[in-house]
């Protein structure tokens, strides 16, 4: 059957990127959106997009009725699903088959198999793929839970039958914490997956991991597209992604694909999908089934040269895969890195915002669901984009990747764009001597931010930009007639640290410092003095539109600059960079009391209050857990002392910043 309108029930990257391989194919793709999405990327870039309902994805996205009701409105031949959301629910496989349209994913009966981990465990067992040794079927009475932990001795690992994309996981590694391990993870299972059971399994502690992608027309004819490995992770997430697993034998490969491919034809399995496992030295081990498209498939496509959203719908419009596993070649290697709004500094919590400034790199294939001015809410995955890099070597595509997060700029959240750079350039991910808790061990390292060579030096220019836009037109080109200063100039008599236009300028890393500026004598030469009394002179003229020579002494560099919603982004050869100017007033005042109250870190929903009013509490102590993004946080007391004014109750939602307690000094 030939799909001519195709309804996506889906959003961000995803979408979009479907979207365009429909368009393409001669196909009308259609959207669904949610009442806070109502102005997103998705549907302005799809064009035609159906409101399901509001805000929360339980309230619009996972409406099985209304991603149907919405794609009979709209005539659809055929349902994408995306990744997440409704992808592997076998309900929604079943709606959309009954109403007459095709799913594009497995069969409603293989989603069963495969959406719960302990029948998906058990599946392998049958097709002889080796799995990890734990405890046999789902459990979900905590205390049996916790003997059997003991039983099997520490660490062991926690996973939610239904979980997926790594979300559902908690390794248990303390007696000391069993309970609370156990308590959180039955939560988590029974509210981000609509069921309490968990798998208990041995945990490996140094183990590689690797998925294969498959793709079956439904008729037992299944082939692999070769592997990816997805080792690098913090809380069980996928960070840097890439194609092939470089460093593994590839006989060793060859027969994981092997089983992947064994696995998928038992099922006679249809579409695409991804079978995971975990390496350890010569053994490996089946993890599970992701019976959809993945968020990384793009260094897939980079390597093998193939469409897999085309390859998708040629299997949906029932012609097959049209190759053979001959035909499939590895042409050298890719790497995608997730580019998040999330806080690294504070365990990767979610960051929500207005992308105030969103600059991307170019040269290489970037998969995004935002740009400039959009918001980052509380409902959905924080992702900003995907860089995608392909080259003739994983060395070069590295070094490519590495040179493409130098110049990222984001502003109005923050994002793990330093701890990607950090990553890329590590020798050990470099020789990848990593496992899939490599980071949890390096994270202060990793997360420190970087050390720039000439930190004064871009101040300096960024400094210069403000004060000269600051005192010209506000609606022109900031660095046009940067010589245009009256009244004052420095070096024309009295104490130069008196002298010219004070300036505060904000990094990224939230350091700040006092800066003055003024013209030297005549032309496009500035003095820029330091606190410390260190000055720079600098030579700064337009060389083209939004392009500026700087110069200081014989050193000459070449920078792309714009001022733009409060910022001062600079395009330097140490890479881009952001700065927030104000006036030193802006940052004068404070409150002490400010210390002792405790804000929400993130917008949320509040899950458990674990302190009354009166209690008293240690610094670090959990006040409340709150759910954000699908992510549990635990907020902390900023000093010790007695719980005041708390302002909050279980399922309460709350703003980033809002006060939800005081900590009074006890009497002590």
């Amino acid at each position: 059957m030939k799909i001519k309108t195709l309804l996506i029930a889906n959003r961000g990257e995803i979408a979009c990127r479907i979207a365009r391989t429909a368009r393409a194919s001669g196909i009308t793709p259609v959207g669904v959106h949610s009442q806070a999405d109502a102005n997103a990327l998705h549907v302005r870039e799809i064009g035609q997009s159906v409101c399901i309902g509001a805000g929360p994805a339980s309230e619009s996205y996972l409406k099985i009725d209304a991603v149907i009701a919405a794609a009979k409105s709209v005539g659809a031949d055929a349902i994408h699903p995306g990744y997440g959301f409704l992808a592997e629910n076998s309900d929604f496989a079943r709606a959309v088959e009954a109403a007459g349209m095709i799913f594009m994913g497995p069969t409603p009966d293989t989603l069963d198999r495969f959406g719960d981990k302990a029948s998906a465990k058990e599946a392998a067992v049958a097709a002889s793929v080796p799995v990890i040794s734990g405890a046999e079927g789902a459990w979900s009475d905590p205390q049996e839970i916790a003997d059997e932990v003991r039983a099997m001795g520490l660490p062991v690992l926690l996973k939610a039958v239904g979980g997926g994309g790594g979300r559902g996981q908690r390794l248990v590694t303390d007696e000391a914490t069993l309970v609370e391990d156990i308590e959180g993870a039955l939560r988590e299972a029974k509210s981000t997956f609509g069921s309490e059971g968990l798998l208990l399994e041995r945990f490996l502690p140094e183990a590689r991991h690797v998925e294969v992608q498959i793709a079956g027309d439904g008729k037992g004819h299944v082939v692999h597209l070769f592997e990816r490995d997805c080792t690098l992770q913090r809380r069980h997430q996928k960070v840097i992604e890439e194609a092939p697993a470089w460093g593994l034998p590839r006989a060793l490969l060859d027969e994981i694909a092997h089983d992947a491919v064994r696995l998928g034809e038992t099922l006679d399995y249809r579409g695409l999908g991804t079978v995971e496992f975990l390496v350890a030295g010569e053994e490996y081990f089946f993890l599970e089934v992701n019976p959809r498209i993945q968020v990384e498939h793009p260094v897939t496509e980079a390597i093998t040269g193939l469409d897999l959203v085309a390859l998708h719908l040629r299997i949906a419009e029932g012609a097959g895969l049209g190759l053979m596993q001959d035909d499939l070649k590895i042409n050298g290697h890719a790497v995608e890195a997730r580019l998040y709004a999330e806080d690294p500094a504070m365990q990767f919590a979610p960051s929500t915002g207005t992308l105030t400034t969103l600059s991307l790199p170019e040269g290489l294939r970037i998969d995004s669901g935002v740009e400039e001015g959009d918001a980052v809410t509380p409902f959905y995955d924080p992702m900003i984009a995907k860089l995608i890099v392909h080259a003739p070597d994983r060395e070069t595509a590295l070094a490519r990747l590495a040179t493409a997060l130098d110049h990222v700029a984001v502003e109005g959240v923050q994002t793990n764009r330093a701890f990607l750079k950090a990553l890329a350039r590590n020798p050990e991910f470099e020789q990848m001597q990593v496992h899939t808790r490599w980071i949890d061990g390096r994270l202060d390292a990793l997360t420190s931010p970087p050390a720039l060579a000439r930190p004064e030096l871009w101040k300096a220019a960024a400094a210069v930009l403000f004060v000269a836009s600051d005192r010209r037109d506000p609606c022109a080109d900031p660095w046009t007639n940067l010589s245009t200063f009256t009244g004052w100039r420095l070096g024309l008599g009295g104490d130069p640290l008196e002298a010219g236009q004070r300036v505060t300028l904000t990094d990224t890393t939230g350091a700040s410092e006092e800066l003055r500026v003024g013209p030297v004598k005549s032309g496009d030469r500035y003095a820029v003095i330091a606190e410390d009394g260190t000055r720079i002179i600098l030579a700064v003229r337009e060389i083209s539109p939004g392009s500026w020579r700087v110069a200081e002494g014989e050193s000459i560099f070449v920078l792309a600059a714009r001022r733009h919603a409060g910022v001062i982004e600079m395009d330097t050869p140490e890479g881009r960079l952001v700065f927030r100017p104000a006036a030193p007033l802006d940052f004068a005042g404070g409150d002490a009391a400010a210390d002792r109250a405790v804000a929400s870190p993130l917008t949320g929903m509040i899950v458990e209050v674990k302190v009354a009013d009166g209690q008293t509490v240690a610094e670090g102590d959990v006040l409340a857990v709150m759910e954000s993004m699908k992510l549990e946080i635990s907020i902390r007391a900023t000093a010790a002392g007695i719980a005041s004014n708390i302002s909050v109750s279980n399922g309460d939602m709350v703003d980033r910043g809002q006060v939800i307690a005081e900590i009074l000094p006890s009497e002590e």
